[in-house]
């Protein structure tokens, strides 16, 4: 009896064991298992924009591009309308690695990386493909480069495009009028210092904030491209749209550097070829839409001043450049060298 209760101690002991060893051995074939395997990673891309816009065009190629590229093994999960922040919120998350990605107007951009304010010099292009071959060249690469020191990565530079003016006080024709408008201007200080200067009341505030005060009339107007007026319908708010092309304002795909600096080397490089193939289609679908939509403007009761005394507004502006020259005095020399090519 004796040794038959050894045998049976043996023996449970035994499957005891077995079994403890079995567990363990189970758990990382589970975990590296193909359903597991298959599971995109997911990436998340925030704008302030509506699905009509151009960003959200942008964002989605992005997306597809992403996919492609990678496999499937990336996926890429966009919020628009500002579902995740405004623009410096974003900005903010992104340096402290809570947010992954954002498609983001330049204008912010200064407040974290000072040398961002060159682009925002007003009349600093005189076109589109000017704006292209400096942004895409070593002067914007260069640009994106300085990125890094604020916590960020600068993939690709997409397109807000050229900015124009709206109100709902009058036609504007030329600088002198627009003299004691209250318009808002993004949270920038070379855009107050512009605005400053042809004698508005520049409010800086954020785009959500933006589009109840034109709503409510606590300011009288705003200025953004084309693309923003139409996908916005500002003219449920907005009589009149002036076509200054002040300013020319890129959106730049831009990733928290925490998260670009943990994805895998050749993942970084799909990322980097997509961010440009998007920035790039997005900008021709801008190009391709302007006209219908400044139609759809002008049908919606908009009074549209199509050619401005522009040399009136450049002129007016002048004490910008006083004030900023010295500053980004090398980058605009760089720039101008660039455009004279």
């Amino acid at each position: 009896m004796k040794r038959f209760m050894s045998m049976v101690a043996m023996t449970t002991a035994l499957v005891v064991s077995l079994t403890a060893c079995g567990g363990n051995a189970a758990k990382p074939a589970a975990e590296g298992s193909d359903a597991a395997s298959t599971e995109p990673v997911v990436i998340k891309l925030g704008t302030t924009v509506n699905e009509q816009d151009s960003f959200q065009v942008a964002a989605e190629k992005f997306k597809e591009l992403v996919a492609e590229k990678t496999n499937g093994a990336y996926a890429i999960e966009i919020y628009p309308n500002g579902s995740l922040g405004d623009e410096r919120t974003m900005l903010e998350g992104m340096q402290m690695g809570t947010l992954d990605m954002g498609i983001i107007t330049s204008g912010p951009f200064v407040n974290f990386i000072p040398e961002m304010g060159v682009l925002d010099m007003p009349f600093l292009f005189p076109d589109n493909s000017s704006a292209y071959k400096v942004l895409d060249g070593e002067v914007g690469q260069g640009l994106l480069d300085k990125f890094e020191g604020a916590n960020l990565k600068g993939l690709a530079y997409a397109e807000r495009g050229f900015r124009n003016l709206t109100n709902n006080v009058k036609p504007v024709t030329s600088a002198a009028d627009v003299n004691g408008l209250k318009i808002r201007v993004m949270e920038n200080e070379v855009y107050i210092s512009t605005f400053g200067s042809l004698g508005v009341n520049a409010v800086p505030m954020a785009w959500s904030e933006a589009l109840t005060a034109l709503q409510q009339h606590t300011i009288d107007g705003q200025e953004n491209p084309v693309n923003v007026i139409h996908s916005f319908k500002l003219w449920e708010s907005q009589k009149y749209l002036t076509m200054t092309r002040h300013a020319y304002a890129s959106a730049i795909i831009t990733m928290s550097l925490q998260k670009f600096n943990a994805l895998p080397e050749d993942v970084q490089v799909a990322f980097k070829e997509a961010a440009q193939e998007a920035a790039e289609y997005e900008r021709q679908w801008v190009a391709d839409n302007e006209a219908n939509q400044l139609e759809d403007i002008k049908a919606n009761g908009v009074e549209v001043v199509e050619n401005p005394d522009i040399e009136s507004f450049k002129t007016a502006v002048k004490p910008t450049y006083d004030k900023y020259g010295e500053k980004y005095s090398d980058l605009i020399a760089q720039i101008q060298d660039v455009l004279s090519k």
